[in-house]
Parts: structure tokens; C-alpha cells; sequence
């Protein structure tokens, strides 16, 4: 964990530095808001000060702010808040936290709770509205969470985004039935089911106990995990596309790491198997290590950004993904609960 991180350290040493592709993004974005998710986790486990230090001057090149401003809506801009209220929660700075409330504010005064129209997005707010709830002792950002969750999940589309069959999610509307895989399966993206597995982690560490929809959370987490189980590859790693292994098969580590954050998390908390899942886990975590990560601590076999298996591809050891910060947020995640696992 701290070589792959060192690399992107090194790599980036000015936090506030725009990101320039084929266009140019600030770098308080999605992407580096996961990042820093992961670098927190690390932290957590290995209080160095130049990860803080780091994260600091992150917010602060932004003003502790969004990208959009704090009216933005959208889940992906208001990624960075976790990170900011971590920051916040270790040094108490009302101006770190001040934005992040702003904006979940924004939308708890309307009645709107159809935003989170992708997967994706559950894992980038959700946890947000968490945070606020336990910080500030209002239940009611956990009561419009779950109505917004409870949207994605049962409502978007035609049905919601969640096939309780079969305990996984589609990705968005464009996904669920009748759109099949070549196969003829349903389309379940590895990443996808990661991001939503990642969420109920990160909400179920911040809900009291007595939470009114903890035990729904407990269940749709159990059922994933259950689901994710029976379809990883024998070399730990799962697919791109969870159902048909034919689609754009092959290693992938972003959705890998966040199925280990997820069962890591859960034997840890008592909620999962250990005789069950740290067989899975052992297979996975190892794989990456083996196969995945480069002496110089760059991580391979990252889809790139995207929304279905066909995205980014080809997914390889050496191809370098459009965005690297999200792949290495998601490894030191399903590292810092693999280190738990070992102490």
C-alpha cells in the first residue's frame, strides 16, 4: 500500500493541479475524491503525516468546495465531502465542513430524491449523508439517504436497479432488461456492484445501531457478497461483466479490490463468514498483489472510466487507464480492511 501510493505521491506532488486529457477536469473531481477515500483508509492504519498533510492541502486548494459549486446535485461532485469530513473529524475547522453541508442541505429542503440515477452514485453521496447524520445527530439525512437509495434500488427505471434474484445490481436504466449480455445474461458490471458494495460499507461505519433501514443495508450487503462469491475467477480476480465471463473477460482490478473492501469489512464487523469469505478474500487480495501491482507501485489491469464491461478496454498489466487516482483509492480501501484482517 504505501509503494502504490508513494508512486502516485510522486507522481502528483501538487494537489490542486488540474487533470488534462483530451479535456481538462479540476482535481476535486470523482476520480480523486475516491482517491483520497482510500488514502484516509491508509491513514487510519498508518499515521503518516505526509498522507494528512496531503489530504489537507487537497481541500484547501479547493476551498473545501465542489466541483459546481455547492448547489451541484450531482453525486460525483460531491464525492470530495467524505474526505473533507474525515479531515474535518481530526481537526475540528467549520470551514471544512461548512460547504459539504451547504449542499446536502440544498437538497434536503426539496422533495427531489430521483438523482442518483446510476449505481455509481451511491457510493459517491450516500456515505455523505451519513456522515452528516451522525456528526450533526439529525436522522433526517439518514431518512432522505434511504429514500434516495431506495429510488436507485427499487423505482429508477422500470423496476429499480436491483435484481434481487440474483443479488446484484444494473448499472443504470440502459442496462436492465430486456439488455442481455452476448451470453444472454443480465449485464451486472463488475465496478459497478463494487461501488454500491463499497457504500453500504462506508453507511453501515457511520449508522447507529438502532437505525430504522440498518437491517435492509445488512441484507442487500449479505446478499451481494453471497452473489459476488459464487463468480469470482480462479485467480482471485472477478470479470468485467459479473455474469458473462466471455464479454470482455479477463483480470480487473478496481471491482476485485472493492469485493474485498466489502467481505474484508464484513468479517470484520462480524457481519460475514469467516469460514465462508476469507477463502475468497485470501484468493483475491493475493492475486492482485501477484498479478496486478508493479514493482514501482503502479497498479495494472484498472478499467479506466466508463459504465459498462465494453468501457476502456482493453484492460491490461501495463496500459496505463485514462484516470489512475480512483484504481489505487480502491486498493488501499480493500487493503486497509485486509490489514485489519491480519492484526
Amino acid at each position: 500500500m504505501r509503494i502504490a501510493n508513494d508512486y502516485f505521491m510522486d507522481k502528483w506532488p501538487d494537489t490542486g493541479k488540474e487533470i488534462t486529457l483530451h479535456k481538462t477536469w479540476p482535481s476535486n473531481i470523482w476520480t480523486r475524491g475516491v482517491y483520497y477515500e482510500g488514502l484516509m483508509a491508509l491513514y487510519s492504519i498508518d499515521k503518516q503525516d505526509k498522507y494528512y498533510d496531503y489530504a489537507v492541502n487537497w481541500g484547501e486548494s479547493h476551498k473545501w468546495n465542489f466541483r459546481d459549486g455547492i448547489m451541484t446535485r450531482n453525486a460525483d461532485n460531491q464525492c470530495a465531502g467524505q474526505t473533507y469530513i474525515d479531515l474535518y473529524e481530526i481537526a475540528k475547522h467549520e470551514k471544512r465542513i461548512e460547504n459539504v453541508k451547504a449542499s446536502i442541505d440544498s437538497m434536503m429542503v426539496t422533495d427531489k430524491v430521483d438523482d442518483w440515477d446510476w449505481i455509481d452514485a451511491i457510493q459517491m453521496a450516500m456515505p455523505v449523508f451519513a456522515q452528516l447524520g451522525r456528526i450533526y445527530k439529525d436522522d433526517t439525512y439518514f431518512e432522505r439517504m434511504y429514500e434516495m437509495y431506495n429510488h436507485t434500488k427499487n423505482i429508477e427505471g422500470e423496476n429499480g436497479m436491483y435484481n434481487k434474484s440474483d443479488g446484484l445490481w444494473w448499472r443504470d436504466k440502459d442496462f436492465d432488461p430486456p439488455y442481455t449480455e452476448p451470453n444472454g445474461e443480465d449485464c451486472y458490471w463488475s465496478r459497478g456492484n463494487g461501488w454500491v458494495i463499497a457504500a453500504l460499507v462506508r453507511v453501515l461505519e457511520q449508522i447507529p445501531e438502532d437505525e430504522g433501514h440498518r437491517k435492509e443495508y445488512i441484507t442487500d450487503f449479505k446478499s451481494m457478497a453471497k452473489a459476488l462469491a459464487k463468480v469470482q475467477r480462479e485467480d482471485g480476480f472477478w470479470n468485467v461483466s459479473l455474469h458473462d465471463p466471455d464479454n470482455y473477460g479477463g483480470k480487473e482490478t478496481t471491482g476485485t479490490a472493492l469485493f474485498v473492501y466489502g467481505m474484508a469489512w464484513g468479517i470484520n464487523n462480524g457481519i460475514l463468514s469467516e469460514k465462508k469469505y476469507m477463502p475468497v478474500i485470501e484468493k483475491a487480495w493475493n492475486g492482485i498483489l501477484k498479478d496486478a501491482i508493479h514493482e514501482n507501485g503502479f497498479i495494472g489491469y484498472v478499467q479506466g472510466t466508463g459504465k459498462e464491461p465494453a468501457s476502456s478496454q482493453p484492460v491490461a498489466f501495463d496500459k496505463q487507464p485514462d484516470f489512475e487516482d480512483f484504481g489505487l483509492g480502491c486498493f488501499l480501501l480493500a487493503g486497509s480492511e485486509v490489514y485489519k484482517l491480519s492484526k
